[in-house]
């Protein structure tokens, strides 16, 4: 049996396809990456979430960010996250306009459709908290006053896993935000020497990537995975592998009911990306670490000896049985 399909948009999964591939090609022209990150970042773009990047330094997080707002056509904003930061320093403040003898709300850098907070994890709690309402709801409030932020509306924030010096460790509320964690990873040698001939090549010292789309474009490429079909069977996989971080014996909390909400946006955004009208197991085991590991808090014990977030996802995948599906194509043809 298979869930009703909801109404057509105006972007079909074809064009949606196409379209992915456009900015993948065009971010790809400035940044030396794996295309399974990337295709990572656009899936939750597509899923209208948020995206953390940990990784160590140099290896181009900020270039993608700035890559992706300009392939896909949005304003970008870049906050460099420290101690000293203050939230109105994030959201905005109101200034008096002394001509005007009023106050006037002055916009923050939050007020862009691509934001990248840098190095998130150096800022207080209290700036930090300034994020949850902006990426859960879309808006800030300032002052008891409510700002709708611009659509679409991406925060792609960093961290550094090698630091603890000076850094205040995102607490599980804010880390439940954001729809994916990855990382970028070392190039391989071979993609590092083409980062060191484009080096050579350029007279610019930053590349840049070309816009393919824009804002309009954007928010009705993230209507795309709404028209895709999952089979019940698929929906019972996916309660099942949360169900399983759950239950295990290294897990103090697991994968709570927005993430498995949020796994499901995630396969049905991936299909997309491969240019599919329905979902596989193999779109929710290509983004299941990422939306997954990082919403778990392990006990004591397990972190003592060494067990990660990430094995917890792996053995869960290992023990949960996949279900065969077939294409909604196929099935009609029987």
């Amino acid at each position: 049996m298979t869930a009703a399909a909801p109404p057509a948009n105006d972007m079909d999964i074809a064009d949606a396809r196409s379209e992915c591939e456009r900015v993948l090609q065009a971010v790809e022209s400035s940044v030396v990456a794996d295309r399974e990150f990337l295709e990572t970042v656009l899936t939750a773009v597509l899923a209208r979430g948020n995206v953390l990047i940990e990784d160590v330094p140099g290896t181009g997080k900020t270039l993608t960010a700035r890559s992706f707002a300009s392939a896909l056509g949005l304003s970008f904003s870049r906050v460099q996250f420290t101690p000293d930061l203050l939230p109105a320093d994030v959201t905005g403040t109101h200034v008096y306009r002394e001509a005007d003898e009023a106050f006037e709300f002055s916009p923050g850098p939050i007020f862009a459709n691509f934001v990248l907070a840098d190095e998130i994890n150096r800022a207080p709690p209290k700036t930090q908290a300034a994020l949850l309402e902006a990426m859960g709801e879309g808006q800030v409030t300032v002052d008891g006053e409510t700002h709708a932020l611009p659509e679409p509306f991406v925060v792609v924030a960093t961290q550094n896993p090698v630091e603890s010096e000076g850094v205040f460790p995102l607490p599980e509320a804010q880390r439940d935000r954001f729809l994916v964690k990855t990382a970028m990873g070392y190039p391989d040698a071979d993609a590092e020497r083409g980062l060191l001939r484009r080096r050579t090549e350029r007279e610019a010292r930053t590349p840049s990537a070309d816009a393919v789309l824009d804002p309009a474009d954007v928010r009705r490429l993230q209507t795309a995975p709404e028209d895709v079909t999952v089979d019940d069977d698929v929906l019972g996989y996916l309660v099942d592998l949360v169900g399983a971080t759950r239950r295990d014996a290294r897990t103090e909390v697991g994968v709570s009911p927005r993430g498995t909400q949020r796994l499901l946006e995630a396969a049905r955004s991936r299909a997309v990306v491969e240019g599919r009208e329905f979902v596989r197991p193999a779109d929710v085991q290509a983004v299941g670490e990422a939306v997954l590991a990082h919403r778990l808090v392990l006990t004591a014990d397990a972190t003592v000896e060494d067990a990660t977030a990430e094995d917890v996802v792996a053995d869960a995948f290992d023990r949960v049985a996949v279900p065969t599906v077939d294409s909604p194509e196929a099935s009609a043809t029987e």
